[in-house]
């Protein structure tokens, strides 16, 4: 295989990581965070990237591996996660993933519990089953609140949730800076060249690292083998929906065929109005 696109695919491990998990590029990872959390943690001057390799406190303890973990320059901490594809309990270990953060911050000896704020950022190249049909709100912020008053509880632990399928716009219907980013990570891979809308500086170093002819041979390969993988992901994914699709119709039939026949309406005509078998629905 060799990649024929102008820029790489951020959804795939090399991409994300290339762009937002190394030392030099960190600036725009720090753009990126500023444009989620300012309004309610202030700007983010610098952040230091932390082993993404997290222990439990005992041998027997299941371990976490982030895609990028960081913490700014008062001791917040990050976890960005890029989610390719629907999970088992996704929401579970989402929640399971920010304890360690917390459990590290414990200090040995007379300590008062006072905790430093983390974060858990999600970008998902899916969206939730739950609210899949509503197609305005995909951007989620998350904290604990009070049922009884609707007021944020506990404000030092956020989630963070990007459903990225559903961030539409064109270039021309973007105004904010976090429009810009949020459009940059969806159409990347299929741009062919630099948006005049999208001339700013910081963009302007995300599009050289992201140009695939600037990569050396390591790098090439290393994307080409990671590219390969997201796309089987993908495809794999693909045939499990449309034989998903396939099932559920014909357990859509079959429930159909069992109300008539309870009902009454003749063999025949159940299984002309189902085209399940005469046998098939005696079974029933």
């Amino acid at each position: 295989m060799r990649v024929k696109d102008k820029f790489i695919n951020p959804f795939t491990d090399f991409g994300f990581k290339k762009l937002f998990g190394t030392e030099p590029n960190k600036d725009l990872l720090i753009d990126f965070l500023n444009e989620l959390l300012r309004k309610d943690e202030g700007e983010i001057k610098d952040i230091t990237f932390l082993s993404k390799e997290q222990l439990g406190r005992t041998i027997d303890d299941r371990k976490a591996i982030f895609d990028i973990y960081c913490e700014n320059e008062r001791g917040e901490k990050y976890i960005v996660e890029l989610q390719k594809a629907k999970q088992n309990y996704f929401k579970d270990r989402s929640i399971y993933y920010s304890t360690f953060p917390i459990q590290v911050q414990a200090e040995k000896g007379d300590w008062n519990f006072e905790l430093q704020s983390v974060y858990t950022v999600g970008i998902l190249d899916f969206t939730f089953e739950e609210n899949k049909n509503d197609k305005e709100v995909f951007h989620h912020e998350v904290q604990l609140f009070d049922k009884n008053t609707q007021k944020v509880f506990y404000n030092k632990l956020t989630y963070i949730y990007l459903e990225m399928p559903k961030f539409q716009k064109t270039v021309e219907e973007l105004k904010t800076h976090f429009d810009k980013w949020l459009y940059i990570l969806q159409n990347l891979k299929n741009l062919t060249d630099r948006p005049v809308k999208l001339q700013e500086r910081i963009f302007n170093k995300l599009f050289d690292q992201a140009e695939i002819a600037n990569f050396d041979e390591q790098e090439y390969s290393d994307y080409e083998e990671s590219l390969k993988a997201y796309r089987d992901l993908k495809n794999s994914i693909d045939t499990a929906r449309e034989e998903g699709k396939i099932e559920g119709k014909i357990e859509g039939k079959i429930e159909t065929a069992a109300r008539m026949k309870q009902k009454g309406y003749p063999i025949k005509d159940i299984s002309d109005m189902t085209g399940l078998s005469i046998v098939d629905i005696e079974k029933l």
